[in-house]
């Protein structure tokens, strides 16, 4: 493979002001959640070049988050993730250059093994060892490609986003964030006493697989063959076309990612070929920050989504109409609850050690047009692009990700963009569902 990147320095960095005692840490039941287990890889394109910024305030926003300064291990006792008591590890930063430009980068496949030059890829004990690692790569249109892998179990993407904004606010001289992180993740998202699961839903989707707590939840590759990648362009006309038909249909209106995510499922679906009383399954996930009673404070920083399940036999979701599908998914959407939660939190409690899983035919979805992408502004404009580098999510090696437009293109701020991991046949077929989305 030709490389495209030259690495001008490795640094590891330190929190600038490193006088905390740390002591192991103990996570919330949704940082241990083992459909968190992985390192997560982004990136993160921009039209102008504030890596010296960027580089010069890291310190200061490590002083704020720490723990991705130290690293993570099993506890010996149940072998739930934790913040270790060791040595601070530093973070590792990448400094390189790419003759590339920002419109090579665009053009490229999602998956591409051209995008994954761009951030680091840490071994699985190396992301243990290390939870943070970026990569800032000057490209030679004068943009910069910041590329970061942060261990899933610290924090989600709205977690990632709030230190990045923390970062870009020190860098840009804005100083350090008005409202503290708030770590107390153990006494605001553990169990009941004494734990108890009250939300019958997850008991109709989770079950119980000895290989997971062996070889972890992520193994589907080499069940359904090689995946391959597809980026599908929507156009706001069309999409809100759609969802008009469906809100007449229905006599009740659909968000977005309702109606797109029910028609997308069943094209899946449908195109798999797979028999139709197997019971498939959507998963999403929806951030419970206003959902608690008591609401999480302000600045709590960590996991602060739960996985959310439709499940129907395949013959039934092919055949019904698509309306019914996204009528499931608003309900699903409403039936989450401080008492979901905490159920969840509780079945994560009683059942860790027996391997909790939701199975194998679960497709995910994750919607990133709402994360606060300009905040992270280092000082030069926020980012014009924004994507994933890594293909497993909430327990499914087959996720779709709802992605803002070209954030720096005045005609496409409020386009959108759906980013598929699907094996080939599957996908063959999505491609022709899709095509009534595109401009």
């Amino acid at each position: 493979m030709k490389m495209n990147i030259e690495i001008l320095s490795t640094a590891i960095v330190y929190p600038s002001s490193p006088s905390f005692q740390p002591l192991p840490l103990p996570l919330s039941h949704l940082d241990t959640d083992r459909i968190l287990h992985l390192p997560f890889r982004t990136l993160r394109l921009y039209a102008h070049d504030a890596a010296d910024s960027f580089a010069s305030a890291l310190p200061a926003a490590l002083a704020l988050y720490f723990p991705l300064a130290l690293p993570l291990r099993h506890r010996p006792s149940d072998s739930r993730l934790q913040v270790d008591d060791a040595p601070l590890a530093g973070v590792s930063l990448t400094r390189a250059a790419s003759p590339l430009t920002l419109s090579d980068l665009r053009a490229a496949q999602p998956g591409a093994l051209l995008l994954d030059q761009f951030a680091p890829d840490p071994t699985a004990g190396e992301a243990l060892a290390r939870p943070l690692s970026i990569q800032l790569t000057a490209l030679a249109c004068g943009g910069l490609a910041v590329g970061m892998c942060v261990h899933h179990a610290l924090c989600d993407g709205a977690g990632a986003t709030q230190f990045l904004s923390t970062v870009a606010g020190l860098a840009r001289g804005a100083g350090p964030p008005t409202v503290s992180p708030v770590w107390a993740r153990a006494e605001l998202l553990g169990p009941r006493t004494p734990p108890r699961m009250e939300a019958p839903l997850l008991r109709e989707v989770l079950g119980f697989d000895d290989n997971v707590t062996i070889d972890g939840i992520y193994d589907r590759e080499a069940k359904t063959g090689s995946l391959v990648r597809e980026c599908f362009p929507v156009s706001e006309e069309h999409l809100n076309r759609f969802r008009n038909q469906l809100a007449e249909e229905a006599s009740m209106s659909f968000t977005s990612f309702e109606a797109l995510s029910a028609y997308i499922w069943r094209a899946r679906i449908k195109a798999s070929g797979i028999r139709s009383d197997a019971v498939v399954k959507l998963v999403y996930s929806m951030n419970i920050v206003k959902l608690l009673d008591p609401a999480l404070p302000r600045g709590y920083w960590g996991n602060v989504c739960v996985p959310v399940y439709v499940h129907l036999a395949a013959g039934e979701l092919i055949e019904q109409p698509v309306w019914k599908t996204a009528k499931l998914i608003k309900e699903s959407k409403n039936g989450v609850s401080d008492e979901y939660v905490r159920s969840y939190v509780d079945f994560q409690d009683l059942h860790y050690a027996d391997g909790i899983t939701a199975g194998d035919r679960v497709s995910a979805f994750t919607d990133w047009r709402h994360l606060v992408h300009r905040d992270a502004d280092f000082g030069l404009g926020g980012p014009v692009s924004v994507m994933p580098l890594t293909w497993r999510l909430l327990g499914s090696s087959e996720p779709c990700f709802f992605l803002p437009g070209d954030m720096g293109n005045e005609t496409e701020k409020n386009a959108f963009k759906v980013v598929v991991s699907l094996p080939e046949k599957t996908m063959q077929g999505l491609k022709q569902s899709m095509k009534v989305f595109a401009s």
